[in-house]
């Protein structure tokens, strides 16, 4: 199922399911189904609380989905086509944003770097998060803004000391990310939350895949391009460090919350190590794309 946050002419944000071109107003669905079979569903407004609630209301939520695509002409306002709605950032606010440093076999090979022998790990704030089609805002202070494509594993329970046979009972599902980073800032700070954390350096979405739609997420084609020209483009089989073992890893340290996001690494071909080297200007377009989540597409000011 491909989730999604959207807003229809600037109203409240409303949570979505997308199915091919259509996407289906959550809540007006839920209204419908519960008018239609009498059967009492949660209330559900946010895809943090969707996420949150995950093993409590998913399985309704895919009742509720079955029942609307077997019943279309009845659930006709309750749907609209792509075009008509405004996608937003699936999650706005996850507690945890974790990232992970050179950890594509093909990365660490461009900058000519051993690949490391433990995951290296970094953060982002929440606070730069922006949705598909928002604009990346360089900054004044930085004359080397990157791009950086990256497949986003979505927390779905709380977990602590998680091992890896387990690890992926925590996954709620995937989504994209473009880790956008200011070379110069983070290579001068040394210590890279500051470089990859300001306003609008979180592009993410358009949504979240369940991982039930998603056999193998280390078989993934990622690709990324910068006004049309291919960039970075690579597959998933090539992570050093697995979904599983980041999960078992982190949560030796920390406990999991639903809703916590994490951001497995980026291939090769990223501007900072390119012969010439290649950082966004205002007016570029990035555009990612991962296989079976979708495209991610925001332009540069």
């Amino acid at each position: 199922m491909k989730l999604l946050t959207f807003q229809v002419n600037n109203e409240t944000s409303k949570v979505g399911i997308q199915n091919g071109g259509t996407i289906f107003d959550l809540s007006k669905l839920v209204d419908l189904y519960q008018q239609s079979t009498m059967r009492d569903v949660p209330l559900i407004t946010n895809l943090e609380q969707l996420v949150t609630l995950n093993e409590e209301v998913m399985p309704v939520v895919r009742d509720v989905f079955a029942w609307a695509k077997e019943n279309e002409n009845e659930v006709s306002e309750a749907t609209y086509l792509l075009d008509e709605v405004t996608v937003q950032a699936p999650l706005s606010q996850p507690g945890k944003v974790v990232c992970v440093g050179n950890n594509y076999m093909d990365h660490c090979i461009e900058q000519n770097v051993e690949p490391p022998k433990k995951p290296m790990i970094f953060s982002k704030w929440a606070s730069c998060i922006v949705g598909p089609g928002e604009a990346i805002e360089l900054p004044e202070d930085s004359e080397q803004v990157d791009y950086e494509a990256e497949l986003v594993v979505v927390i779905g329970k709380q977990g602590k000391n998680i091992s890896e046979e387990n690890a992926l009972d925590y996954v709620f599902g995937y989504t994209i990310m473009n880790d956008v980073s200011a070379r110069d800032v983070q290579f001068e700070d040394v210590q890279w939350v500051r470089g990859k954390s300001y306003d609008t350096f979180a592009p993410l979405g358009p949504v979240i895949v369940t991982k039930d739609e998603i056999e193998d997420p280390h078989n993934l084609d990622i690709k990324l391009e910068v006004n049309g020209e291919a960039l970075q483009d690579s597959n998933t089989k090539h992570l050093i460090f697995n979904i599983s073992h980041l999960i078992s890893y982190l949560s030796k340290g920390f406990t999991f919350e639903p809703g916590d996001i994490i951001a497995t690494g980026t291939p090769h071909g990223v501007g900072v190590f390119r012969e010439p080297q290649v950082f966004l200007k205002s007016g570029d377009r990035c555009k990612i794309e991962i296989e079976k989540i979708g495209v991610l597409e925001n332009k540069v000011n």
